[in-house]
């Protein structure tokens, strides 16, 4: 039989394999119990044992483990043991000590003592064979899981901003994937997949076989295994009566229990959560007003909401980016300025960080504060009045929506009371796309022109338009042309192929904001572009970004804030906001007013149209 054969043969009880090198007197039988509650006399050598532990027989032709690999080696097999041994405890350990929050990701971290580790060695030596091992394997196992869940809030923590929700993240999970293909390709991506799934299945079987292969060694040594368990214990209670400390981080650590209990905590809550939301959303002030009562005054004019995908406080005022920005910016005001137009600009602090931009769409128009998807379904499962509504409500305008980050079907334009939505597949574009953003923004104001603003109309025209340039991983980014040229959108192959890669840009964080800034630059250009072309004197631009950028951008503690402006050609128009204490121009000042974004729906509400609630009775 070959070693291969005789290797994939071990013995199945890792406490009978201890008794294969004993003389044939020494029969399993004529032994005493080596479990817990009857331990064997400690050998003098503990690398003798540990080669018991491997030790195999060629059950095919009953010869002993004089024909193993490990007899005629065995000081590689006293390495192979103790190096299994030591690698098992070091995985057992960092799973138990790993933190969820990136910023805690240090050496000290690892260098405390879990009392979950303790209770759990204490609870093994306690145990018979059969449970011992079923509980060891079920432990490691919810320890794979837990690490999981560890790295999926590091990992969320990064991007978002926030932690991994067990109940209602697991869909973003295909977000995710979806972006990974526009970044680096399906080939990428499918790299990607196979090794998260490898992963996964690593982190549910490795500390499994680590936590059984520990606890069968604590079987076979039972009197120093407790003798062990019993010192570390009591050296993590001094530690946690003393307080101890190392670098800030507490000796005796109990996170793993804790992260536990704050995850049962947050289920418990969001369930909570659910429940009072929904009574919140079906208490909307505005719910009985009558369309005669609402924007009363912004009649006739074409009203343009629009979001600028991560537009955040860190775009003009961060020192890397912000002087691009910035000079855009004032370049800007002066540009509308000459054209006849006002502007005034404050800031809105968002409701999501660095992505899931269909949570700050949907608490800056239903005045609702929707943090979680969760919210998100139950705000659009309903009635609520958001702002695109109420211009529904009114029957004075025509509603659109320009969605070019659309690409099938979307539901939710019932929601929010669009008359039509204009998705990627409808903005008759033929040309490339720019990474994850579907077309350019100069193409789907272009598109918006052609197809709704600049034809004949019975109504005036209120409109959400998304621009996607500015998502990341921005590279490649589109170039501003002569909106002559704009066409079919075929002109911006070449403009695509001359591109950088993101996977070059992304490999220095520097270059990632520097790549940022001049996204944000090209979606306001073209915005700015287009009003001074296509506006006229009854324009209303409102335009806002949904959220800060990911982490890499804007740094580990910056704000949600993003900036807001209000852009009028009629002076009457921002007249009726001269009491929001707004910064004149695009560009809001420091000291400029910061709001929550779901308090700006009533405050627009009411400074174009009447306080909440029913018409007067007569």
């Amino acid at each position: 039989m070959s070693h291969f054969t005789r290797f994939r043969q071990l013995p199945q009880e890792t406490e009978a394999t201890a008794t294969e090198d004993l003389p044939p007197e020494s029969s399993p039988e004529n032994l005493p119990d080596h479990s817990p509650d009857h331990t064997p006399e400690d050998t003098p050598d503990g690398a003798v044992e540990a080669e018991a532990e491997y030790a195999d027989t060629d059950t095919d032709t009953g010869t002993g483990p004089a024909d193993g690999w490990r007899h005629r080696h065995p000081a590689a097999a006293r390495a192979v043991a103790w190096t299994t041994t030591a690698l098992a405890g070091a995985l057992v350990l960092v799973t138990l000590l790993l933190p969820n929050d990136p910023a805690r990701l240090t050496p000290v971290e690892f260098a405390r003592i879990p009392v979950e580790g303790i209770a759990g060695a204490a609870l093994l030596l306690l145990l018979p064979r059969t449970a011992r091992r079923m509980a060891a394997v079920l432990a490691g196992a919810g320890l794979g899981l837990l690490t999981l869940l560890d790295l999926l809030d590091i990992g969320f923590a990064e991007v978002l901003g926030r932690g991994f929700n067990v109940v209602f993240d697991w869909a973003l999970l295909g977000d995710g994937a979806s972006f990974l293909q526009d970044s680096i390709g399906r080939a990428g991506t499918i790299g990607v997949e196979i090794a998260a799934v490898l992963l996964v299945l690593a982190l549910l079987v490795l500390p499994a076989l680590a936590v059984l292969r520990l606890s069968n060694l604590m079987a076979r040594h039972g009197a120093r295994a407790t003798g062990t368990t019993l010192v570390v214990g009591t050296a993590w209670v001094v530690s946690s009566a003393l307080g101890v400390q190392i670098a800030g981080a507490p000796v005796a650590s109990r996170s793993t229990s804790d992260l536990v209990q704050a995850r049962v905590d947050g289920v418990n809550a969001t369930l909570k959560d659910e429940r009072t939301f929904a009574k919140e959303a079906a208490g909307d002030p505005y719910h009985h007003t009558p369309g005669s009562r609402l924007l009363t005054g912004l009649r006739g004019k074409d009203v343009i909401f629009t979001f600028i995908e991560s537009y955040g406080r860190s775009a003009v005022q961060d020192p890397l980016m912000a002087p691009g920005v910035d000079a855009v910016l004032a370049k800007g005001t002066k540009r509308l300025r000459a054209a006849g137009y006002s502007a005034r600009s404050g800031w809105l602090t968002s409701a999501t960080y660095g992505g899931s931009s269909w949570l700050g769409h949907s608490t800056f128009l239903s005045g609702l504060w929707i943090d979680n998807q969760q919210r998100y379904r139950t705000v659009t499962a309903g009635d609520h009045l958001t702002l695109t509504s109420a211009f529904k409500r009114t029957g004075s305008w025509r509603t659109v929506g320009i969605m070019p980050g659309v690409t099938k079907s979307w539901p939710e334009g019932k929601f929010y009371g669009l008359d039509h939505v204009y998705d990627s597949r409808e903005l008759g574009y033929k040309g490339p796309k720019f990474s994850w953003s579907t077309m350019p923004d100069q193409y789907s104001l272009s598109a918006f022109e052609r197809l709704e603003h600049g034809k004949p109309h019975d109504k005036p025209l209120m409109s959400e338009i998304i621009l996607t340039s500015s998502h990341n991983p921005w590279a490649p980014l589109p170039k501003t042309i002569g909106w002559d040229k704009v066409g079919d959108g075929s002109v911006y192959n070449s403009i695509e192929k001359a591109g950088k890669d993101p996977v070059d840009v992304w490999q220095q964080t520097d270059k990632v904001r520097t790549e940022y800034g001049k996204s944000i630059q090209y979606s306001l250009n073209s915005l700015v572009s287009y009003v001074e072309k296509y506006g006229n004197k009854n324009t209303v631009l409102v335009f806002l970004g949904d959220h800060q950028p990911v982490a890499k951008v804007s740094g580990d503690h910056a704000s949600r804030d993003v900036p807001v402006a209000i852009v009028a050609h009629d002076p009457d128009v921002l007249k009726r906001i001269s009491d929001w204490g707004w910064t004149p121009g695009l560009n809001p000042g420091h000291k400029a007013p910061v709001w929550r974004m779901d308090a700006f729906r009533n405050r627009f509400l009411s400074a174009y149209g009447s306080h909440p609630g029913p018409a007067p009775s007569r």
